[in-house]
């Protein structure tokens, strides 16, 4: 299925593991031109090795969100490497620090650093044909969850905020949905550690699990590229659990 991806120009923080990492390579096998940052310098090179094997603009820089006051400087000089920006996914999050229960933290690095990256490239967004942002939530959001934490609430405000966004920008023909991942595991990731540090928790957790394993990186990024491209371009203000059967109320 061709996405429409070639040559859109895309934006995704915290790019350099997981889930943001996944999103990246296969915007960038779909032909796309991408710009990322994160904490780690080493992360970042290997990162752009890797990208920029698919023959489209890769721009990559170290950048800490405890800088949260630079974001948009960052976000508008990416934007203006790229070409553009059709595409905003803001994937930099206070749970890859550990600091889900940090409440400043989470309000910055989730909440702050989501609505300034949206306020940064607006312009860019609303001169582009397929204007898309993706808002990264959780199902930690949307169900009682281990205990009570800032990661849980903050995640539950980016509901509300991505679908009056999508209200407000759809006449700009931008559109904004949300995407809420269930438990991911992956090397260096939190799940690995719980693994090692709390295997009760961890297996646990993994009974819970509908399809009977956790998801991966690759299992969320998939959905992100499809529902920001242009093959899904009547969608807006939704909100997709991709949680492998994890949460179990009932969604109407």
């Amino acid at each position: 299925m061709d996405l429409g991806l070639k040559d859109k120009k895309v934006i995704v923080t915290g790019g350099s593991r997981g889930i943001g990492r996944a999103a990246l390579e296969m915007y960038a096998a779909e032909g796309a031109d991408v710009a990322f940052f994160s904490r780690n310098p080493k992360q970042v090179d290997d990162t752009v090795s890797s990208l920029s094997r698919h023959g489209g603009k890769v721009h990559g820089s170290p950048f800490d969100l405890n800088n949260l006051g630079a974001l948009p400087a960052w976000l508008t000089g990416a934007a203006e490497k790229l070409g553009g920006c059709d595409i905003f996914v803001h994937g930099a999050s206070a749970s890859g620090s550990q600091a889900t229960g940090d409440w400043q933290k989470c309000v910055d690095f989730d909440l702050l650093g989501t609505v300034k990256g949206c306020e940064a490239l607006e312009p860019y967004l609303s001169r582009s044909d397929a204007g898309s942002v993706i808002i990264m939530s959780s199902t930690a959001a949307v169900e009682t969850f281990l205990v009570p934490q800032a990661f849980n609430a903050i995640k539950a405000a980016l509901l509300t905020y991505s679908k009056q966004l999508s209200q407000a920008w759809g006449p700009k023909g931008i559109r904004v949905n949300a995407v809420s991942p269930g438990p991911i595991s992956f090397p260096g990731g939190n799940w690995e550690m719980i693994k090692s540090a709390m295997p009760d928790l961890y297996n646990a957790t993994e009974q819970q699990f509908a399809l009977g394993r956790f998801g991966n990186p690759e299992d969320v990024a998939r959905t992100i590229v499809f529902l920001s491209s242009p093959a899904s371009g009547y969608t807006t203000g939704t909100n997709i659990v991709i949680d492998g059967g994890y949460t179990k109320r009932v969604q109407f």
